[in-house]
């Protein structure tokens, strides 16, 4: 058996083990495989007389699936388009844009305040003086 591939999950490990196993290829899987927590990365190793073959099969799917388009259907079976709106950006990224400036607005107040010579801070009232004179 050789290596043929390393993959994140064992649900991709055994869509190709399937996808090998339909042409007649045996596969076997290695790794996080089985058990109560199946995480992890798992191998799929094949027979080093299938191995050349295994691959071609493997990157003319690949190579067919990057030309696949979507299915036109309804609109939940669609992927969302996202349109720009402003400046090439989508809504998300103008909400996300402005959230962080906001967020980094308040934090430069917060740090330029105590900077600024002010006594007052938050809960605390300004300091009044007064003079006494004494008149006879």
């Amino acid at each position: 058996m050789v290596h043929l591939r390393t993959v994140h999950n064992v649900f991709h490990a055994r869509v190709i083990a399937a996808r090998l196993g339909a042409e007649g290829i045996v596969t076997e899987l290695r790794g996080a495989v089985d058990g109560p927590y199946p995480i992890g990365d798992v191998s799929v190793w094949v027979a080093e007389t299938d191995a050349s073959s295994a691959q071609e099969l493997l990157l003319a799917d690949e190579v067919e699936s990057a030309f696949d388009l979507p299915d036109e259907g309804e609109p939940w079976e669609r992927g969302r388009r996202r349109r720009p709106l402003l400046l090439g950006l989508t809504g998300t990224q103008l909400l996300a844009g402005f959230a962080l400036v906001t967020m980094l607005s308040a934090g430069a107040a917060l740090l330029i305040r105590p900077l600024m010579g002010s006594d007052r801070g938050p809960g605390r009232s300004p300091t009044v003086t007064t003079s006494v004179s004494a008149t006879r």
